[in-house]
């Protein structure tokens, strides 16, 4: 892997994904000159990861105050968001600061709402360090933490100064996180971007070598998926009704989450989220087939390209009745009316809203069964 790809993102606060190796340097001038001092938000156990970062911003004169947080789902409560304002307010944080996230989608979340909410919104660059933040939450905005209820419950729309990609950090990533990833990538492929399908069902191997140039591609496309739904609607106000037959706006990206969103919270967040996507997806896909509106080999393709890089495609965990509970707190439902992101034909996603109870019922029958 050589050189840098930068995409842009434009809107109303426009800013740059850059997407390439040892980007550090990239650092203060997506800070800008005004900043004096930076919180290095991160995950207590990717201290390695973000002591690099820290020591950057050092060099380059800023004063780095750490924040460190609980790992994965653990860090987006309550009461790691009061922690992290009393550090910024000791710190002696003001509106021309900034904070630098280091990690992955859990840290790019909650960093992000830190972020947000401190002084009503401070600037934050996010440093992607796993694939599903790459390719999903560092970009586009959305920060966001968990309640009892359910997840990214809480949260609001805050765009960062720009987003650094380094792909040197996947050398390091498990084999389990890097797979988790392609629940979001795969994703891309049947909303909007079949090359992404292409590639993988190719040669699986390649799409998973963290050295090799089908992921950089992979990520860059995956990337431009996101960007390219996000600047047409940034704050998610344009999903309708499948039956009007118009795109659904940034409510396509939670294509499989409604479903995943539930079994995660039924499995307490110990479920990787790009596991949890892959089966949400399967499950839309089969519940748009049942309803007519997806034919079955488009279908069947979700089973085979998930399964391709070793992602689950079905559920044995909780039953019908405590999945179905979860997802009528989904962010989508309107009142008791539940809505899926669904396909009318592959990359051809529409809103579905309100299915018939035996529709959802037999779509769920279709996943059922040993996940691991």
């Amino acid at each position: 892997m050589s050189g840098t790809t930068r995409l842009h993102v434009g809107g109303a606060s426009p800013y740059d994904v850059l997407i390439g190796e040892d980007l550090h340097g990239e650092l203060p001038p997506m800070l800008g000159d005004d900043v004096r001092r930076v919180a290095v938000v991160h995950a207590t156990e990717l201290g390695h990861l973000a002591e690099p970062v820290a020591a950057r911003l050092r060099d380059a004169g800023y004063d780095v105050t750490p924040i460190m947080l609980p790992e994965g789902e653990a860090a987006k409560t309550a009461a790691v968001a009061v922690e992290a304002w009393e550090t910024l307010g000791a710190a002696g944080f003001t509106r021309s600061d900034a904070v630098v996230t280091v990690g992955g989608g859990a840290t790019t979340d909650m960093g992000g709402f830190i972020a947000a909410t401190w002084l009503r919104g401070v600037r934050v660059v996010h440093v992607p360090t796993t694939l599903l933040a790459m390719v999903d939450a560092a970009v586009g905005g959305k920060t966001g933490m968990n309640t009892t209820a359910g997840k990214n419950l809480v949260g609001s729309f805050h765009e960062p100064a720009g987003v650094l990609c380094d792909l040197t950090t996947l050398r390091s990533l498990p084999r389990a996180e890097l797979v988790s990833g392609f629940g979001e990538v795969i994703k891309c492929g049947f909303i909007a971007d079949p090359t992404i399908l292409e590639l993988v069902e190719r040669d699986p191997v390649a799409a998973l070598d963290v050295d090799g140039p089908v992921l950089r591609e992979l990520v860059e496309r995956s990337v431009q998926v996101k960007i390219d739904v996000v600047v047409g609607d940034l704050k998610e106000t344009r999903g309708t009704d499948a039956s009007a037959g118009e795109w659904p706006g940034r409510e396509v990206l939670n294509y499989g989450h409604t479903l995943a969103h539930a079994i995660e919270r039924a499995e307490d967040y110990r479920m990787r989220h790009g596991e949890a996507v892959a089966i949400g997806c399967v499950f839309v896909a089969e519940l748009a087939r049942i309803t007519g509106r997806l034919d079955a080999t488009t279908a069947e393709r979700h089973r085979s390209v998930f399964a391709a890089v070793g992602l689950p495609t079905s559920y044995a965990g909780a039953g019908f009745e405590d999945l179905r509970a979860a997802m009528a707190v989904d962010k989508k439902t309107r009142g008791d009316t539940l809505r899926f992101v669904v396909l009318d034909g592959l990359a051809r996603p529409v809103v579905l809203s309100g299915p018939g109870e035996d529709d959802l019922r037999a779509a769920h029958a279709t996943i059922e069964g040993v996940h691991r």
